[in-house]
């Protein structure tokens, strides 16, 4: 009986191990693939009813609304491209907790049109690449002009950003150094509708894309997230 008792108990043990370790490769695969971001029909995004639609297979608004990811992520790489028109002002919006008064509770990557006359003579911290307020990307003009297509590739470790624009490399962020929601470390001003400092927020949320801000439009493709 105690010999049974003992095959019993190992066989037991055996079986937990290797579902255990089971469980912890498909998790690894899970967190490792690249994945649309967004179904095909939007299934899984939120938005406003006819304002976005899809149509072969660009994205993009009609009016100035976001469309968000149905569930929040933490720890990713974001990986889309983007084509502006003349004057667009948009963003890539990363850890949201409040989609409904996003613009203090999130990151916002910035998009823009840095060949028109209004955003090429706007703080350097508001063209294209930077995030936006707090920090510019170290090169301007990386972004192609309007009807061009741009890649984006977008890291976010918890307070760490790392963002790449046509295969540069031009902003990387430790959130945990923005610790005034009046002044960036460089000594420039955080606009004032910014009222969180960057250190406080939390590193997970929802994903958003920015539509037709400023009265111009934005399109994007090919959007995926690889969760890390």
């Amino acid at each position: 009986m105690i010999k049974r008792l003992i095959v019993l108990l190992t066989l037991i043990s055996i079986i937990s191990v290797a579902t255990a370790q089971t469980g912890s490769k498909e998790t690894a695969t899970k967190k490792n693939v690249w994945r649309p971001l967004f179904a095909n029909d939007l299934s899984n995004a939120s938005y406003p009813a006819g304002v976005w639609s899809v149509e072969n297979g660009v994205l993009t608004a009609t009016e100035d609304k976001s469309i968000w990811s149905d569930k929040q992520y933490e720890n990713f790489v974001l990986d889309l491209e983007f084509k502006n028109a003349p004057g667009t002002n948009s963003g890539v919006i990363v850890y949201c907790t409040d989609t409904a008064n996003w613009i203090p509770h999130s990151v916002e990557i910035q998009i823009a049109d840095d060949y028109s006359k209004q955003w090429s003579e706007s703080p350097k911290n508001w063209q294209c690449a930077a995030i936006f307020g707090h920090l510019a990307a170290n090169k301007q003009k990386v972004v192609k002009k309007p009807g061009e297509w741009n890649h984006y590739v977008i890291t976010c470790k918890g307070q760490h950003i790392s963002i790449e624009l046509n295969d540069q490399k031009v902003t990387d962020i430790d959130m945990s150094k923005w610790t005034s929601n009046k002044k960036n470390p460089d000594g420039s001003d955080v606009p004032s509708w910014l009222s969180n400092p960057l250190s406080q927020l939390l590193t997970n949320g929802y994903i958003g894309l920015q539509g037709k801000h400023a009265g111009a439009p934005i399109w994007f493709r090919n959007v995926k997230i690889k969760e890390l």
